[in-house]
């Protein structure tokens, strides 16, 4: 039987010799108690973390990783969605190869849609209205007040979309109030576009089919948008809200969108609105969505666009956005292949669309209020939404998560005050060093990775080694990130331990052995407390800026607080502590896991994938950058995470072991990159590469060459050996593309002068410079060589406003600005001009200047305008070496890219 531990005050006041003797033989026993107690078997704590581990990756194996059976035709009916049609669509889409605006394939490409749209409305039930509209847009300037192209005027014209829309023909209402599902059928230059977003058209293709059948017991309309343009700027969906006439009627807006090529097709943009999320929580068979994904994009840090973001803030609508996000390191390049798709990917997505469509096209309170749906200044009645294992979505309004998590914060705060103040003095300094705990388990966690990551660059020979290998992170940046925390928390637990003893031995009287052994227990629920702690801040720190994601902090605190209350707590201030149990650990976890894992893991995957495309700049940051990123991502969670489990370690046999363990596998894996056995890029996960044919007639001599430049970190003379064109890399061929600069590139002799003529050149001219309503105004010719994709930048510390017409004749004036300002930080505003075969090749602007004079100093340093045309053709210089690429290399496409043939020219200031 277990004897009662004495008071402090049985043991500090012996009256009589027996009674000595007595204490003295109950603290022998007390001693013998708590030393067995005190120990933990390291064996045990190793199976605890191979239990958390293998856990976290089964529940993102099967969120993220379960895949509905692919359905057949016969299987699923007229009315079902069928995969196995939609990747015939998808293989259609796929063998006109890359397809961007103004190209031979996309015109095919939209042939082919549009054939399939009249195959939809031949078959439709007798009573659905299918209305089929081949539109091309007009000329228009979209220009967006936030997200990836804030502050840059985007001109487009002569852009082509198929619009379907299915209607019953007995509903009278149901024409006034749509349902817009969009997608994009052009791509890239570089890829054909299997993931991004063959497959999203593929999908819409197979809804269509499937809702024709059933729209005659609608009450809404459903329009079908295949726009093109939206690679160059998400200019479809901006021509079809301000120039299609069906526009108007749109209540709520669903993109289809990807940024990779396959897997779960998920929700990572939602709203303003709640009513499209929680509908589609209710309808979808295998909900999947994340607003941590929301968080992420809105606030930036995924450099990003879609077409929702035009719904939303042009439009004003609210709706949903999804993307297909497995295999991210071949978004936009030429791996970008069909035979990524997953089975059951769009089976998935295509599932989850039909349930939701049928619901909302069948509901008779569609919201209407586009100016109550686009206000986004207060976010009180948006949605917090995440999905459960993808079989269930848990979606509540941010108004009464708000109230949750301030109850929370406050009887959590009320709680810790209680415990100071019972516990007095010693109480508050264990509590301090509890936040020492936390502060250096990050700093420790933080300095360990990104040491790493400082040291892959020099003993590899890319500073990106895992790219074709993600797994490898585990040892160069997951084990650092542990070991950093251990060691954090080991610091603290030797000052807690000193601490908890020096007070026991005021107390009670005990050997010293034993009041050790009670320090060692007391500083053990503190590091384990300490959690609570972090959890708090970052609660109330998600509460006062409104994230969606605090929920996540939510559920780390509030489980494991539950797990400790209920079986370690008491309201005994004399009680001596004891051992955590297992049990308390085990369900601290267990909620956790499942609510947050496969978001972490997913999370740090699509970041590394996203390494193959960082340097926006090639060359304009340092090597390192990227990996400290990402060492920084994965200290992060494993600090919040592993904050509970470690507190476990101090007490066992595992501490030296594992601690072992982990500087071991972190210099097998540093050995193992230093080696280069292991291939950083391979031909399915290759580094993003373009070969540029430059000519450029800005300076006093026209030159031409080829460039060579990476958005993979890392340098190119390895690339540039194996291709043997006499390159010649370095920092000194710094070329200025106008929609970004190269730092960093390869380029050959200037001597480049065959693939194009001089009526390929664009030219720039002064036409006219007066004065008007007292403004000096510079009108400028601006012939693009037949280019119909171009970027112009206008010095804005000189021009006040601009405008632009087409031609040269006085016809109408098509307004660019107005008081417009800067697109950067260096003063330069940026046109970005993307249109079809028709498109114009010749304007003129109209350049209105400041009052105020600008230095003749500046005015040597920079032009007045700068332009840079592209045309999509393969000079026989270029072509020698595409053929001659490394095949662990892929070009990489985005709307500021140069294609393989670039025009630069400039104008210069004019008195």
């Amino acid at each position: 039987m277990r004897k009662r531990h004495p008071k402090g005050s049985d043991l500090s006041e012996p009256s009589s010799s027996s009674q000595e003797i007595d204490a003295s033989s109950d603290k022998e026993a007390l001693d013998k108690e708590v030393q067995a107690d005190v120990k933990r078997s390291g064996k045990v704590w190793f199976s605890v973390l191979i239990l958390v581990t293998y856990s976290s990756w089964v529940v993102y194996n099967y969120q993220l990783g379960n895949l509905p059976k692919p359905l057949t035709a016969k299987q699923a009916g007229k009315r079902g969605f069928s995969e196995f049609e939609a990747i015939n669509h998808v293989k259609a889409l796929t063998q006109f190869g890359p397809h961007p605006v103004s190209s031979d394939a996309l015109v095919h490409a939209l042939e082919y849609v549009l054939a399939e749209v009249e195959k939809v409305k031949e078959t439709a039930h007798w009573e659905v209205d299918v209305n089929v509209d081949f539109f091309e847009s007009k000329f228009g300037v979209n220009r967006l007040v936030g997200g990836l192209f804030k502050g840059k005027s985007l001109v487009y014209s002569d852009i082509s979309h198929i619009v379907l829309r299915i209607l019953p023909k007995y509903e009278s209402d149901a024409g006034d109030n749509a349902i817009l599902v969009s997608s994009h059928i052009d791509t890239v230059f570089t890829t054909g576009g299997a993931g991004d977003c063959s497959s999203c058209v593929a999908v819409m293709l197979e809804l269509a089919r499937s809702v024709s059948q059933s729209a005659h017991g609608f009450k809404n309309s459903i329009i079908f948008l295949f726009n093109t343009g939206e690679e160059e700027g998400l200019n479809g969906a901006h021509s079809f809200i301000t120039q299609h006439p069906w526009s108007s009627t749109v209540r709520l807006a669903i993109d289809l969108e990807a940024m990779g090529a396959g897997g779960k097709s998920s929700i990572f943009q939602a709203g303003p609105s709640p009513w499209a999320i929680e509908n589609f929580a209710l309808a979808a068979k295998y909900p999947s969505g994340q607003i941590i994904g929301q968080d992420l994009f809105t606030s930036g840090i995924i450099k990003s666009a879609t077409d929702f973001q035009v719904y939303r803030e042009v439009a004003g609508l609210s709706g949903l956005d999804f993307a297909f996000a497995d295999n991210t390191a071949v978004y936009h390049t030429k791996n970008d292949k069909i035979e990524l798709i997953k089975p059951g990917s769009l089976q998935h997505l295509g599932e989850n669309m039909l349930a939701f469509l049928l619901r909302v096209a069948s509901a008779a309170d569609l919201p209407k209020d586009k100016t109550l749906q686009g206000e986004e200044k207060s976010n009180s009645d948006s949605a917090v939404y995440f999905d459960v294992l993808g079989k269930y979505m848990i979606v509540y309004r941010q108004s009464l998560a708000t109230m949750l998590y301030v109850s929370v914060i406050m009887q959590s705060i009320l709680i810790w005050v209680l415990s100071v103040f019972m516990g007095g003095y010693p109480a508050v300094v264990s509590l301090i060093l509890s936040c020492l705990s936390i502060i250096l388990s990050w700093i420790f966690s933080v300095a360990f990775s990104v040491a790493v990551a400082f040291i892959l660059p020099w003993i590899s020979s890319s500073p990106v080694p895992y790219a074709s290998n993600p797994w490898m992170v585990v040892g160069l940046f997951v084990s650092p990130a542990v070991l950093g925390s251990i060691s954090g928390q080991h610091v603290a637990f030797i000052f807690l331990r000193k601490k908890s003893s020096n007070r026991n031995s005021n107390k009670i009287q005990v050997s010293p052995r034993l009041r050790d052994n009670l320090a060692k227990l007391e500083a053990e629920r503190w590091l384990f407390k300490a959690g609570f702690i972090q959890w708090l801040v970052l609660l109330a720190l998600g509460t006062y800026y409104k994230l969606g994601s605090t929920y996540l902090a939510l559920v780390w605190l509030v489980t494991p607080a539950f797990a400790y209350g209920l079986l370690e707590a008491t309201l005994s201030p004399i009680r001596l502590p004891k051992p955590l149990k297992l049990a308390t650990l085990l369900i601290s976890l267990a909620v956790p896991i499942l609510v947050s894992s496969g978001s972490f893991i997913q999370l740090t995957g699509t970041m590394i994938g996203m390494l193959i495309r960082f340097d926006s700049n090639p060359g304009g940051t340092p090597e390192w950058l990227g990996n400290a990123l990402i060492a920084v991502v994965i200290a992060t969670f494993i600090s919040l995470t592993m904050v509970y489990l470690l507190a476990y370690i101090h007490l066992s046999g595992a501490k030296k072991s594992i601690v072992t363990a982990l500087c071991i596998i972190t210099a097998l894996s540093l050995a193992l990159v230093s080696s280069g056995v292991l291939p950083a890029f391979t031909e399915d996960t290759a580094r993003a590469v373009n070969v540029v044919h430059v000519v450029d007639t800005s300076g006093k001599d026209q030159v031409a060459f080829i460039s060579l430049f990476s958005n993979t970190p890392g340098n190119l003379n390895m690339e540039a050996e194996q291709i043997k064109e006499g390159f010649r890399c370095g920092r000194e061929n710094k070329i200025d593309f106008v929609s970004f600069e190269a730092k960093y590139s390869c380029v050959t002799k200037k001597d480049a002068e065959v693939g194009w003529d001089k009526n390929d050149i664009p030219v720039l001219r002064v036409i006219n410079d007066k004065g008007r309503d007292e403004r000096s105004i510079i009108a400028v010719s601006m012939d693009t060589g037949g280019s119909s994709r171009w970027t112009l930048r206008i010095d804005m510390d000189e021009i006040e406003d601009f405008t632009m017409q087409v031609g040269e004749e006085e016809e109408e004036e098509l307004m660019i600005a107005r008081g417009v300002k800067s697109s950067n930080e260096e003063g330069w505003h940026q046109i970005q001009f993307a249109g079809g075969k028709k498109a114009p090749t010749s304007f003129v602007l109209k350049l209105y200047k400041k009052e105020e004079e600008v230095s003749d100093e500046k005015k040597k340093q920079r032009p007045l305008l700068k332009l840079r045309t592209d045309l999509n053709r393969h000079t026989p210089q270029v072509q020698r070496v595409l053929q001659r690429l490394p095949p662990f290399c892929a070009m990489f496409g985005k709307s500021t890219s140069p294609c393989t043939l670039a025009f630069l020219a400039s104008l210069p200031y004019t008195k």
